[in-house]
């Protein structure tokens, strides 16, 4: 398979990369900031049970716990297609970037692929808005 179109999908956040890696992590959280898991997940074993919409049921597997705020993920699709997700919160001055690497699936149309680009950057504002107001809150 050739390599698939990709884009780096990315916000700052005003918090401690390690308090944003924290909680970005945990999958149990996952259901507060990304829109397209409001249900959020279930534990099957060492992976996560995701409903996909029309998709179906989805698997995903993610990265152990790490030094280095890695949160890659593969999401395995029902079709038996699996989707490597890379997703990464990085020092970035006192604070942190939140980057996912976001991949043009097979069939997807260019307009496809740009609404998923949108809802990957509404994610990760929603990411950025819950860690900043948190942060808020504990400096009061």
């Amino acid at each position: 398979m050739e390599p698939m179109e990709a884009k780096a999908v990315h916000i700052g956040i005003r918090r401690d990369w390690r308090a944003v890696y924290a909680f970005a992590a945990r999958p149990e959280n996952i259901g507060r900031w990304a829109a397209g898991l409001g249900a959020g997940l279930t534990r099957d074993g060492p992976d996560w049970l995701a409903d996909g919409g029309p998709l179906g049921t989805v698997r995903i597997s993610f990265a152990g716990e790490n030094p280095f705020g890695v949160i890659d993920h593969v999401v395995h699709m029902p079709s038996g297609l699996k989707v490597h997700n890379a997703f990464r919160i990085v020092p970035n001055g006192d604070g942190a970037e939140a980057i996912f690497l976001l991949t043009r699936l097979p069939g997807m149309s260019s307009q496809q692929f740009e609404e998923d680009a949108r809802q990957v950057a509404a994610d990760l504002a929603r990411l950025k808005q819950i860690l900043e107001e948190e942060n808020l809150a504990e400096d009061a």
